[in-house]
């Protein structure tokens, strides 16, 4: 399966459009990104780690006034970002090795971060601690239980896989990160198991 997980970026940029018309528009996510947005200033700025084309949720962010910078390892997605919303800032990184040297009002990792192996995950939450100022929420989707799952996308395998919950818990405290919430499978968001932490308002 690890095979299968270095080749994601490939398949999202080889498949960009097809990908951008089966996300589609809805925002089945609202009550969850408004609850994190309700943790950011106002007009503050986001870092979207694994942005995708940008619609729905950076569009949902920019429309409210917020600053949004967008990651992705796929060159197509992050063209499709530019064109949509030219005025914030898109980045092709790989998110493993990120390192903007900046710090953001808030981080969102919806439904990217879970594409990594196991040390991979362990890895990001450092990531995300060096680019959080103090009380930043972090919202991030990963599965219900630690194991690996594999779909497929027009086609080609698509790797997923997910730490136990009681390992993210102590990886975002290990990282100055306090647990908000935390729902298994949420029937509300199409099933996503969803986490909302903060960044500890200390140095």
């Amino acid at each position: 399966m690890s095979t299968d997980a270095n080749n994601i970026v490939g398949l999202y940029d080889r498949n960009a459009d097809a990908w951008d018309i089966a996300r589609g528009k809805s925002l089945f996510e609202a009550p969850w990104l408004d609850r994190f947005l309700s943790l950011v200033p106002l007009g503050g700025t986001i870092l979207d780690i694994g942005c995708g084309s940008g619609e729905p949720i950076a569009r949902h962010f920019a429309a409210r006034g917020y600053r949004v910078t967008g990651v992705d390892s796929s060159e197509n997605l992050i063209a499709l970002c530019r064109a949509r919303m030219p005025d914030h800032d898109w980045h092709v990184a790989d998110m493993r090795r990120l390192s903007l040297g900046r710090t953001f009002g808030g981080l969102i990792a919806w439904d990217s971060f879970f594409h990594l192996v196991y040390d991979d995950q362990r890895a990001m939450f450092p990531v995300f601690g060096a680019h959080a100022v103090p009380g930043a929420p972090l919202l991030f989707t990963s599965g219900p239980g630690h194991g690996e799952a594999m779909g497929t996308f027009e086609g080609e395998p698509l790797y997923h896989a997910s730490l136990d919950p009681e390992e993210y818990r102590s990886l975002l405290t290990a990282n100055g990160f306090d647990v908000l919430a935390f729902k298994p499978e949420d029937p509300a968001c199409g099933g996503h198991t969803v986490w909302l932490a903060q960044r500890a308002d200390r140095a």
